[in-house]
This record gives structure tokens, C-alpha cells and sequence, in this order.
């Protein structure tokens, strides 16, 4: 375990000693007194009220910086956590705690909270179900399911603790076997895992993005296609209430919950221990304790404070997480080489004079890591995946060549590097034609739908500057209108690079049901890599 968390080590060293990069999890300053500088789970921003409220009650100030599950991980084990954080404040410890050098800097937790991952889904569609008026199992779910009887959007579970939880949960469900899933188990109901993917629709790197989208979908906003529920926290899951409040289905035979335990790292000062004792104890007070019920939707964790009605199954049956970090890695390999619908991305990538030197070979270095460069623990499931569709479409003045490949489950090297082999030989000249060649791009898609059309698909489109083709932004809109709806409801996932046209590249995001990733102040690798979240 300890050779394999080498690599991860080395970029995180490196990413720390790079003071242009502008990493969301970074640091957020210096110790200072009366201040908990904490790495958290980005779903942890709704508690600000909450922390605002104590500072002024303990004189502790918390300072937020966020990150997913596996980053966080690796951040911990590697030290790196150390160099800026006194605590970290994830929706659970249960990974760290797999991985001997981050569970050796873990300190004191506190858990603070709960909520479950359970399934939304609108009243009238649990009605149709028959679940109205009955408890039902994940197998009975999984069947239902691969019977396409629902839909349902959830989170990335390399990227999320939401996503990461439901395909634990389910997994240990259906293995039926009281104890901690291993390798043996997974395979033995990968049939029935690969049934309840099936009707998943939507992706996200984020509980709150999913969320959203979910409701623009619902509201005719967005052109996707709507999604019918979605498995989330149950406190996301209660806060919807557009088009109407979602309607949650406890599964019978358990969930996986989430305790929200505020850690302490060993490396932590005297100073942060007492602000971590202070604030721990003002959380756990009962007052505070259904404030954080009434306003985030979370199970309060001391027996003073009784269950409000809105939870509607009070004792829950707790899944046994698996045993070793091997058998949860490999559970998340599987789900994205095997066990969900294989995803088809396009790439419109920006070739023209603009980006030589270093803007090329950033452009480069960002498709390498995606084919498997990145050894961290982070960067190996966000590489291409397993049955996964890539087309490069460079472009300048105009459009070149789609050049298409598609990932074999079973021996992927050859083609990971001969992507890897044209995404090293991108050069920059010409112009920036930016709307005709996104255009272009949807031929190609459209042949590849017609041919598969059970895929996630999504465009990247990444562009260091500002159109100069014939083409506008208005033809591109008038061109986007009159598309099938197959081909309209492909989200965009702009990326804003040195002087790309922000707004047209929101515009672009909106009208398609996408979203704008920033790389102007970070590197490509990071803003590419975040978005593998949404494919």
C-alpha cells in the first residue's frame, strides 16, 4: 500500500511548491489563534451559518477549504494536509481510516451530525412503483431499475462521498453477507450492480450540481433529458422541493450514512486542539444541534434532541463498509470499467497560435494525465475509463480531423497511449474558430449516438481565447435551437483559459445544461481532471 502511495506523494509535494496553482483545497492561510483551518467536503458550505454563529459564541472561526473524499485521502496520508490544515471535516472517516499513513494522522473526531444515502424519487412515480405502501430491498430497487421503470441521477463516487456511499451501500446490500465487502462479493453481484447503473442518467462531481440540475431539468431549463429522481444525502433529498418535494425511499435491507466527524490531525497545535474542543462542544449543544436539523436537513447526533417528523424511517439498518482500501478501490474501478453506462466524450481542443508554449504543452500534459500518467490514487480514476468513447477535435482557423478512439475494458495501454501519442504531437498555429468547429464536433456525435446511443456524452471545449471565425456565438445559439433533442441535451463543459470570452462560454454551459470550469488561475490538468466528475 505504502509503494503505491508513492507517486501520490511526489504530485502532491510538487502541487504544494507551486505557488501559481490555484488548487480549491489549498491552504487558506497561516495559523493564526481563535482560527480551525479545515480541509472539508465541499457539501459542508451550508453549515456556515451555523459556524458563524459560533464564532461569535466561542471566539472559534472556521476557515473552510474544500476537497473530495479520495483527494482529501491521499492529501492526509502524503503529510501534505499538515503543512496548512489543523482538521479535516469529511462526510466520514470510513476511507481514511483504510489507509494506514492517513489513519495514523488522524486525531481526535467528533462526530457532529448525520445523514443516510437513500433514493428521491417524486411521489407519484413511488405510487407506480408499488413502494407507497411497502419497505423494498436494493435487489428489488436494482430490478426495477434495470427494468428502466425510473431514472436517477448521482454523484461520481471517485469525486463525491454521496456517489462513493451509494455504491458502497448497494454493493454491500446485495452481497447479502453480513460483513465487509471483498473482491469475491463484488464480482458475485456485479450483475445486479450493472441492472441498477443502468438507469442512472446524470452525473455530477458535486451533490449540490446534481441537485440543481436535477431541477433545471425538471423545470424545462436545461434540454437534457429529465431525470426522474435522483440518490443523494437524504438532508440534499429533503431540500427539494421543485418541481415538487421528492419522496424518499428507505431501503429495507440498509444504508450507508454519513456522520460528519470534525478530526483533529496528530500534527495539530495546542491552540487548534483547544479550538477544536470549544467548537465541538458548542456543536454538540442541543439548541445548536436542531438548528443544524431545521436548517441543513441532517439527523441531529445527541439523544436530547428528538427526530423531527420529516424523517420518515427513525432506525436504520447500517451496511458494512468494506474492509480494506483494496476491495473500495476496486469497487470504484469496476463501476466505471464495467458496472455503469460507458460514457462518450467529445474534446474541441484549441490549437491555434495563441496557445504556444507553455498553453500547448499544458493542453498536452492534461490529455497525458488522462490517459493513465497521473499515478495518484485521484488521478487513476479519472483517467479514461474502461468502454469509453474519446474524439480529439483540434481545431485553429478551422476544424481538423475527429480522430476517434474507443478504450477496451480488458488491455487499455495501446490505445491510452496512442492517445497519449496525439495528444503530444499538438501543435499551435492559425486562427481561433471557435463556433464552427463546435459545430462540426456535432456530426460526429450525431453518427456515434445513431450508432450506440446508451452513453453518457458530453463536449469539452476548451479555448485560451477569443473567436475569430466567421461563426458567432449567435450562429452557434440558432444552430444549438434547431438540433434533435438527443443532440441538444449533450451538456458543454467550457474551459476558461487565459483569455477566453467568459461570457460566451456561460452561455454556452447554460443553453446546453453544462458547466464553466476556471483554468485561468490553475492548471488544465486540474480543471480536466475535475471535470471527468460530470462525464
Amino acid at each position: 500500500m505504502t509503494r503505491r502511495l508513492v507517486p501520490a506523494l511526489a504530485v502532491l509535494a510538487l502541487l504544494a511548491g507551486c505557488s501559481d496553482e490555484a488548487d480549491p483545497s489549498r491552504p487558506v492561510g497561516d495559523a493564526t489563534p481563535g482560527v480551525l483551518r479545515v480541509l472539508a467536503g465541499s457539501e459542508l458550505a451550508d453549515l456556515q451559518p451555523v459556524l458563524d454563529d459560533a464564532a461569535k459564541a466561542t471566539g472559534v472561526s472556521v476557515k473552510f477549504s474544500f476537497t473530495g473524499t479520495i483527494e482529501g485521502a491521499e492529501k492526509v496520508a502524503s503529510g501534505a494536509a499538515e503543512q496548512g490544515f489543523d482538521a479535516v471535516w469529511f462526510s466520514s472517516n470510513r476511507y481514511l481510516e483504510l489507509v494506514p499513513e492517513a489513519q495514523k494522522r488522524l486525531g481526535t473526531p467528533t462526530k457532529v451530525m448525520s445523514s443516510p444515502v437513500v433514493l428521491g424519487l417524486p411521489a407519484a412515480k413511488v405510487k407506480e412503483l408499488g413502494w407507497d405502501t411497502k419497505r423494498v430491498g436494493w435487489a428489488e430497487i436494482a430490478a426495477a431499475a434495470g427494468a428502466r421503470k425510473f431514472t436517477y441521477g448521482m454523484t461520481d463516487p471517485s469525486a463525491s462521498n454521496s456517489g462513493f456511499s451509494a455504491l458502497v451501500g448497494v454493493a454491500a446490500a446485495l452481497s447479502s453477507s453480513g460483513s465487509a465487502l471483498d473482491a469475491a462479493r463484488i464480482d458475485a453481484v456485479a450483475p445486479q450492480l450493472k441492472q441498477f447503473f443502468s438507469a442512472q442518467t446524470l452525473s455530477a462531481g458535486s451533490s449540490g450540481w446534481l441537485s440543481e440540475a436535477y431541477q433545471r431539468r425538471a423545470r424545462g431549463e436545461d434540454p437534457g433529458a429529465k431525470v426522474d429522481g435522483l440518490v443523494n444525502y437524504e438532508s440534499v433529498l429533503l431540500s427539494q422541493n421543485q418541481p415538487e418535494p421528492l419522496t424518499l425511499v428507505y431501503p429495507s435491507d440498509g444504508v450507508v450514512t454519513a456522520d460528519y466527524p470534525l478530526t483533529l490531525l496528530t500534527s495539530a497545535t495546542s491552540e487548534a486542539r483547544e479550538a477544536h474542543r470549544k467548537l465541538s462542544d458548542h456543536l454538540k449543544n442541543a439548541d445548536v444541534q436542531r438548528k443544524i436539523m431545521d436548517t441543513t436537513h441532517r439527523r441531529p447526533v445527541v439523544p436530547q434532541v428528538p427526530l423531527d417528523p420529516k424523517f420518515a424511517v427513525k432506525d436504520l439498518v447500517e451496511l458494512p463498509f468494506p474492509g480494506s482500501q483494496s476491495a473500495v478501490d476496486g469497487l470504484i474501478t469496476s463501476y466505471f470499467d464495467q458496472l455503469r453506462r460507458p460514457s462518450r466524450t467529445l474534446y474541441v481542443l484549441d490549437t491555434s497560435g495563441s496557445m504556444q508554449g507553455d498553453r500547448i504543452e499544458g493542453l498536452r500534459q492534461a490529455l497525458v494525465g488522462l490517459t493513465g500518467a497521473d499515478e495518484s490514487l485521484a488521478g487513476k480514476f479519472n483517467r479514461f475509463h474502461g468502454r469509453e468513447q474519446v474524439t480529439l477535435l483540434p481545431f485553429n482557423s478551422s476544424a481538423q480531423p475527429a480522430l476517434k478512439y474507443e478504450v477496451p475494458t480488458n488491455d487499455p495501454r495501446p490505445i491510452l497511449d496512442q492517445i497519449r501519442t496525439t495528444a503530444t504531437s499538438l501543435n499551435a498555429s492559425g486562427g481561433t474558430a471557435i463556433y464552427s468547429s463546435l459545430r462540426g464536433g456535432y456530426d460526429v456525435l450525431r453518427e456515434q449516438i445513431s450508432a450506440d446511443p446508451d452513453r453518457f456524452t458530453s463536449i469539452v471545449l476548451m479555448t485560451d481565447g477569443e473567436n475569430t471565425g466567421s461563426e458567432d456565438i449567435g450562429n452557434f445559439q440558432v444552430f444549438h435551437q434547431g438540433l434533435p433533442q438527443n443532440l441538444k441535451g449533450i451538456p458543454i463543459f467550457p474551459v476558461l483559459f487565459g483569455e477566453s470570452a467568459t461570457t460566451e462560454m456561460e452561455q454556452l454551459a447554460k443553453m446546453s445544461g453544462g458547466k464553466v470550469f476556471d483554468a485561468r488561475s490553475r492548471s488544465l490538468t486540474a480543471a480536466f481532471k475535475e471535470i471527468r466528475g460530470y462525464q
